[in-house]
């Protein structure tokens, strides 16, 4: 037994703790288990984003807290922050287990500092909440959600005034102030009058402002000549995305009638997350009883969406998030110009291991395409420290995508009607969602990408992820299928080297534990430990040319192979 890790869990037998907490941490010591040491090794990270894991007793679990350690910590930084203000936080949470009890304990403990609280009535979609942020003028909002993560995980993450999530430096100042508290100075008693609760009238508004920047009107007369399948996977978007669609003027409308219902425990999936084919199974057969046009699923707390669209040949293909992303993109930019709004300001917005498409895309146009690390708080973070500067809609390749800045987060709320408007323009136009993705490789190059992740759970797992990224620093790849590595960015370094001439330049995205290859060919390869979850990441992108749609299946092939050959030569 750990004398330190007995020591931690011991801790948690005071009386700051309830009698049921006391007895699981009993059980936990008495046991002497792995357990014991996975839910006291650590205090729970943010990461990526915000704070994510098992729920459980413990220092490394989500428990009322732990995340009432959080919030008080963020009531502190808040009342600093701004002392001749009351300030004003929103709550929203997901479909997971305990969701609910956790924002009330999250709810009270701001009130208890003399906070008012906007918490939401039921589970709304995280899009939502960064909507909420900025629209009852709020200086911070929190969610309850762990994404697409197993039933078992649950999370917090936290919103800034601008309706983004939280990044420099207002993220390690806030963490620095929980980090100096003790849990018996968590204040968890509540002051009702300070907690106001919320729903219909905040939905309607972020409905419409949804309408404003998602469907455009020169289609109303042909929403009906598309049939669309909708599964919320258990989760939020029930509460939301029918209505945008009907408001929208979509009739043809069908929901997976087994996934309708809000179900922490997911039951009809493995895993709640749309970038797993599985997930979108009982969606793809629904579509193929109705003939429908497209599928679009989303993950519990929508900020996620996977997309199917029927192919030349009327197969429906699940598209991955760079796929959407750049049809999105292009489709957007063009009605832009279309109608003459451009001024040179523009700008959209990406992360640095999805597709560099991106950037080809954005060139074509002659606007400028933003980089960031993973995570759309970094896109949120473009637009606040550019306000001279207009931002058209960017995403990244987990299936996120943000249409405008009225929500400052991935919204699959906006990005499942923007989904729909392209594909009932292209409809019209006797075209297709998927003949649009192919005029765009043909007009500008085919990328394709692929990401392997590695599980590697626990202490053991943790240690073994750093030492992987270790070796790619210490030992570097200097070929790869026989393309040369020509550069090597080291976000944690913060430095590009150029390996023929040993010269190096700094790079001015912050610092993070990502690293990336570039060969002589253009292909990409980039390795990042996720920030929520217990993987390591491997990302590859590699393109081609096809000088026209006759040569795209044989581009594919050809890019396909070169994906095989880099991930046996990484032994993935």
């Amino acid at each position: 037994m750990n004398p330190e890790i007995t020591a931690k869990a011991e801790a948690w037998l005071s009386p700051t703790f309830d009698a049921t907490t006391q007895e699981e941490v009993k059980k936990l010591i008495a046991n002497n288990s792995e357990d014991l040491n996975e839910s006291f090794y650590k205090n729970l990270e943010f990461g990526t984003g915000g704070m994510r894991g098992i729920m459980g007793v413990g220092t490394n679990r989500i428990n009322k807290y732990t995340l009432g350690k959080n919030t008080q910590g963020l009531s502190d930084y808040l009342k600093m922050s701004f002392p001749n203000e009351t300030p004003k936080v929103a709550i929203a949470y997901d479909c997971r287990n305990n969701s609910k009890e956790l924002a009330q304990v999250v709810a009270d403990v701001f009130s208890a500092n003399d906070i008012k609280v906007f918490l939401f009535s039921d589970l709304r979609p995280t899009p939502e909440l960064s909507f909420a942020v900025k629209h009852l003028d709020c200086h911070c909002g929190i969610v309850l959600t762990a994404s697409h993560n197993p039933p078992e995980y649950n999370g917090y993450k936290v919103y800034w005034q601008d309706g983004g999530q939280l990044v420099p430096p207002q993220d390690s100042e806030i963490v620095a102030r929980i980090e100096e508290l003790d849990y018996s100075a968590v204040n968890f008693s509540a002051k009702k009058e300070h907690i106001t609760y919320i729903d219909k009238e905040v939905d309607q508004a972020f409905i419409e402002a949804s309408l404003e920047n998602g469907s455009f009107s020169e289609l109303d007369k042909h929403r009906d000549d598309v049939t669309i399948v909708f599964t919320p996977l258990h989760g939020t978007s029930v509460t939301i995305i029918p209505d945008v669609l009907e408001q929208a003027g979509y009739k043809n409308v069908h929901v997976v009638e087994e996934q309708r219902e809000p179900n922490g425990n997911f039951p009809t999936v493995k895993s709640p997350n749309p970038e797993e084919p599985e997930a979108l199974k009982m969606a793809m057969d629904l579509a193929e009883e109705k003939n429908a046009d497209i599928v679009i699923g989303t993950d519990p707390d929508c900020d996620r969406l996977g997309i199917a669209v029927r192919d030349n040949s009327g197969k429906l293909v699940l598209l991955n998030g760079n796929q959407t992303m750049v049809v999105m993109t292009d489709f957007l930019l063009n009605n832009y110009f279309e109608h003459n709004k451009a001024n040179g300001t523009e700008f959209i917005g990406s992360t640095i291991v999805s597709t560099p498409m991106m950037e080809v895309l954005a060139k074509s146009y002659d606007v400028e395409c933003k980089l960031g690390l993973t995570g759309f708080k970094w896109i949120a973070k473009m637009i606040k420290d550019h306000p001279n500067q207009h931002f058209i809609g960017g995403g990244e390749e987990s299936f996120g995508y943000m249409v405008g800045d009225f929500v400052r987060d991935k919204d699959a709320v906006t990005a499942t009607l923007l989904a729909c408007e392209i594909l009932t323009k292209a409809k019209s136009e006797g075209s297709s969602f998927y003949k649009k993705l192919q005029d765009l490789y043909v007009n500008h190059g085919f990328y394709k990408e692929d990401l392997t992740s590695l599980v590697k759970k626990g202490i053991s797992g943790a240690e073994e992820i750093k030492k992987t990224m270790i070796n790619l620093r210490e030992n570097p790849l200097t070929t790869i299928i026989g393309e040369r590595i020509v550069q090597i960015d080291d976000y944690a370094s913060s430095k590009s080297l150029k390996v023929n001439t040993g010269s190096s330049t700094d790079i001015e995205i912050p610092k993070s534990n990502v690293l990336v290859y570039h060969t002589d060919k253009g292909s990409r390869i980039a390795a990042r430990p996720s920030g929520t979850e217990p993987k390591i990441k491997f990302y590859i992108s590699v393109n081609d040319t096809a000088d026209s749609l006759e040569d795209l299946e044989q581009t594919e092939k050809r890019l396909d192979n070169k994906i095989a050959g880099i991930r046996k030569e990484l032994g993935l």
